[in-house]
């Protein structure tokens, strides 16, 4: 019976499922990095990647409501908690030096329809951004856009802030990038649908207080730098350097909630 080929996680070449060392780059098969990089591509995948991003900001919404302070509103965490699990703003940063804030302040929600109304939002771009640029790379995206919204927010002088909405808004930026940079009719037609995100946005920012448009502003303008930068899947495949960087996005994504909770817990204990 033939045997079927299998993907080298190192040059992305076929080769057959028997061959002991891979035919195009030599890289044997018994290497402790092949297991790694097939499971960390296995990790990207799209969809497994961005359910995870919902389950985080939806239990770090719950430990927000625990965290203490009181409430502000209908299943509204108070500010203390918020503080504490790593909200972000001049206040926090000038006030306490919690710089790594500007990624934390992803994952927290000042209310249970701030949170729907994200996730929702999330659910519907991240796919698309996905397809086009890549689990890997949507996932970096995702994160350095994310961030680079809560430095403008910063740099611009707001003291206190949260939401994934800069996250989510730096997709719509990649993807605005995408169908510019693509044209034809496609890329005419993404342009357009995303184009209304962001004039929705703008209005959205305009009708309602408390709406941090510097963060959906800088969101937005840092997904067109790093959409720029990464390049679509048009332009070239994912490759080791893409999943290496969207991995290193997880474990510091990762290693930054985790001290916010151990000091929140701290906090909470004291």
């Amino acid at each position: 019976m033939a045997q079927r080929p299998i993907l080298c996680p190192r040059c992305r070449q076929l080769i057959g499922s028997a061959e002991t060392v891979c035919s195009w780059c030599g890289t044997a098969r018994s290497a402790p990095w092949w297991k790694i990089i097939n499971w960390s591509r296995g990790a990207m995948d799209g969809d497994w990647l961005f359910m995870s991003i919902i389950t985080v900001n939806i239990v770090y919404f719950a430990l927000s409501l625990l965290a203490g302070g009181g409430f502000s509103g209908f299943l509204s965490p108070g500010q203390t908690g918020l503080m504490l699990l790593g909200a972000t703003g001049t206040y926090p940063i000038d006030h306490f030096g919690r710089y790594w804030t500007v990624i934390s302040a992803n994952y927290l929600h000042g209310g249970l329809l701030h949170l729907i109304f994200n996730l929702m939002a999330l659910k519907q771009i991240a796919p698309w951004a996905s397809h086009e640029y890549g689990p890997g790379r949507a996932f970096t995206i995702y994160t350095l856009g994310g961030v680079f919204g809560y430095v403008v927010s910063y740099l611009a002088g707001v003291p206190f802030t949260i939401g994934a909405s800069a996250a989510v808004c730096s997709l719509i930026g990649a993807l605005l990038f995408y169908g510019k940079s693509r044209g034809g009719a496609y890329g005419s037609s993404v342009y357009r649908e995303v184009s209304g995100w962001v004039i929705s946005l703008f209005v959205f920012g305009l009708i309602f207080p408390g709406i941090n448009n510097w963060g959906h502003g800088g969101g937005i303008v840092g997904g067109v730098i790093f959409g720029a930068l990464l390049g679509y899947n048009e332009r070239r495949r994912e490759n080791n350097f893409d999943q290496a960087l969207a991995l290193l996005c997880g474990l510091v994504t990762l290693g930054v909630l985790g001290w916010a909770l151990l000091g929140a817990a701290a906090s909470v204990r004291s």
